[in-house]
């Protein structure tokens, strides 16, 4: 492959990475609702650029590897634990982008970023404050739900329409130090 080639590969690797972090429902809450501080939109912007260079300067990565890189990223730049089922979603489309880059082909890794991004949605997450069975309506006994709905033109099952399957996080959910677990509605 000559240089040039190899350039523009890597170059649309780095596109197809950050199609696949923009489309992740999980990393657009958390960029959206500042999980990430004031800098989340930046933060964002650095990780695509981090996981890219993570598959650069790790030969032969396992998809726990990957998942548990993606992991940490979200733990320690947005404060946020990832558990609705995504991370090996991501990571394998990841993983698979690369073997796509390593073995030259731009058709298949284009592809790849076009259907990813064709396939995204727009999600949002609602904060819903509904009061707890008690006699007394102070803000102590009230238990804060968060609503996560998917706006966006996939219908195949990737972006749920909201309704009543939409996923919901209630103050159980809520453990020490301000984290939310995140679960995928069964």
């Amino acid at each position: 492959m000559m240089a040039g080639a190899a350039e523009d590969s890597r170059a649309l690797f780095g596109v197809a990475v950050r199609a696949a972090l923009e489309a992740w429902p999980a990393l657009q809450i958390a960029v959206e609702n500042g999980f990430g501080g004031v800098h989340s939109q930046e933060k964002a912007e650095w990780l695509g650029g981090a996981v890219e260079e993570y598959f650069f300067r790790n030969a032969d990565l396992e998809l726990d590897e990957v998942e548990d890189f993606l992991g940490e990223l979200m733990t320690n730049e947005f404060d946020t634990v990832v558990e609705d089922g995504s991370l090996p979603q991501v990571s394998q489309q990841l993983q698979t982008m690369f073997h796509h880059f390593e073995r030259g082909d731009r058709a298949a890794l284009k592809e790849m970023a076009s259907l990813i991004t064709q396939r995204k949605c727009k999600v949002r997450a609602t904060a819903l404050t509904t009061a707890r069975e008690t006699d007394e309506d102070d803000d102590a006994n009230s238990v804060e739900e968060m609503e996560v709905a998917a706006d966006g033109a996939a219908t195949d099952g990737v972006c749920p329409q909201p309704g009543p399957d939409s996923q919901t996080i209630k103050e159980e959910d809520i453990v020490e130090d301000g984290w939310t677990v995140v679960r995928r509605k069964k």
